[in-house]
Formats: structure tokens, sequence, C-alpha cells
């Protein structure tokens, strides 16, 4: 691995890609805990992820990608990632309306752009200011909140594949296979825009429904180092009523702890450790099944971690 990696990164800096080797990664997400990337690189333009991808798709040396948005939705084992982090710039970060339709940067800070949205007077992203994700992410796991859904809205969503030697391509929401916390985007593929369609709001009342659902996440929500919800809600019980009722609210392993606020957040200390997270969450897992039968599954993407 780490020849082909050497190979990989002298093949990007000769394409004219600036390739931080050891590039940040647990640090980038809002866990903040977490290793390093054997190497990372941003991608500034459209023009530039194709160049990325004609060099990755030639297949010389084999490595793991991982896409990185704003880290909202992932833990970083210490030990790191041994492969390429990719993260797009700046660049990606737009908004165009065509009357009730809106196009997003797949790198569009969701809290902004639901912000944004609602000042056009368009009604069916007010539940996204409380995410503190990206548009790209949020296709990937077809984020929500507050009683709904990206695939509510989303039209298509363009996609490049820098596995294969393809350009970027638009698909239907119906192609991407939205459903609770997942589609079909695959490790290798970028989203690099999203197409949605809204409907007529008023901007005033939407402004209150904004603040109404910053108000209550405070209220309801820890702040601090967290990744949301660890784990997605079985079908007849939430999570965090499964994992209170095991008696496990505010339960602490070394640098993480279940939260006392919300029963379904993990907690990490300033300067913790994700391997910590990771075993306080298998706790969790290991008592809510021994005492309902219940097997909770991670919403938390997890990396690196066997």
């Amino acid at each position: 691995m780490a020849e082909g990696l050497a190979r990989m990164i002298d093949q990007l800096r000769a394409g004219g890609f600036f390739v931080l080797e050891q590039a940040p990664f647990g640090a980038r997400t809002t866990y903040r805990v977490g290793g390093a990337a054997a190497a990372g690189v941003e991608v500034a333009s459209v023009e530039e992820l194709e160049r990325l991808r004609d060099i990755l798709s030639q297949g010389v040396a084999k490595i793991p990608l991982f896409v990185l948005g704003r880290g909202s939705n992932v833990l970083v084992a210490d030990g790191g990632f041994p492969g390429l982090l990719i993260t797009l710039g700046a660049g990606f970060s737009w908004l165009q309306q065509h009357d009730s339709q809106v196009e997003l940067g797949g790198a569009s800070p969701l809290p902004v752009m639901a912000r944004r949205i609602a000042k056009l007077g368009l009604d069916g992203f007010t539940w996204a200011v409380g995410v503190p994700g990206s548009v790209g992410g949020a296709v990937r796991m077809n984020a929500g909140g507050h009683g709904h859904v990206l695939a509510e809205t989303l039209q298509s969503a363009l996609l490049v594949d820098l596995e294969a030697d393809a350009p970027p391509t638009w698909q239907s929401a119906a192609a991407l296979e939205l459903e609770y916390r997942s589609s079909a985007v695959g490790a290798s593929q970028v989203v690099i825009a999203a197409r949605f369609a809204f409907e007529a709001g008023d901007p005033h009342e939407l402004a209150t429904q904004l603040s109404d659902i910053v108000a209550w996440r405070r209220a309801h929500q820890p702040g601090g180092q967290n990744a949301g919800s660890v784990f997605v809600n079985p079908e007849r019980f939430p999570a965090a009523l499964l994992i209170e009722e095991s008696g496990l609210k505010g339960h602490r392993y070394r640098s993480a702890a279940v939260s006392a606020k919300h029963a379904n957040f993990i907690q990490a200390d300033p300067q913790g450790s994700a391997d910590d997270v990771f075993h306080l969450m298998q706790v969790v897992r290991e008592h809510v099944a021994r005492r309902t039968g219940i097997e909770l599954r991670s919403e938390v993407r997890l990396v690196g971690f066997s």
C-alpha cells in the first residue's frame, strides 16, 4: 500500500495538484478527534475534479478514497485512514435559482443554504438550518430532520466517479435510491451539484420556522464535539429512548460520554480519542441488544475501524 500510495502522490503532483501527506482528517470532522489521512488533496473546480478523475481512473495504484464534506457524520479512528482524502474547495459552493427550482453546489453548507432559500420565498428546506453538513454529504446520506428528508425536494444530482473514465452525469433522485440515511452514492463518487424543486412560501413565515428550529435544537440537543445522532432510529422506538431506558444516559468511557441532554448523542472531550467514542458505541449497542433484543445500527460513517 505504501509503495502504491507514493506512486499515486507522485502522479497527482505531476498533474499539478498540491498533495498534503498526513492530511488532517479527524480534526476536520465535527467530532474533532481521530487520526490523519495518508494523503489529502483539495479540488478547486469541476475541471480540476475531472483531471483528478483522469489520474485516479488510470488505476496505476489502487488506494482507498474518501470524499469528505463538512465531516458532520464521520468518525475517524485514531490510527487514521491509509488512503487519499478528497475535499471540495469554495468553488463548489453556489446557489442558482430558476423560479421554484434551485441548484446548489456540492460543498454548499446546509445551514447557509437553508437561510438563503427561505429568503427567496421557497419552502421545503428550513429543516436543513440545523444540520451542519454539506449538500453533497446530505445527498449521500439522504439527510433530514424535523420530520423531513432531502428526498422530498431533491430532483437530481450531478455525480462524477473518480474510478471510472466517464464524464460527470446527472442522475435522477429515483436512480440515487434514497432511503433512510442512505443512498446508492458510492465511495468513489463525488456529488458536484444537486437540483431541488420547492413550493412558494412567505419569507417572514419561513424565517420564523428557521428561528424555531434553531431554538429547538439548542434546547434539546447538545453542542460540543459530536456528530449528531449516532444510531439509526429503529422502526418502533427512538434510539435515544432505548439508550436512556438501558440506563446509559450520561455514561462515560474515558474521553467519551453519552450525552446527558440527548442519549443518542455521544460527546468527545477536547483532545479526546475517537477510539474511545467507538468503544462507547459498542457498549451502548451491547447493552441495548441485551435488554431489548434490538440491534442498533450506526448512522455515523466509521473510518479506519476494524
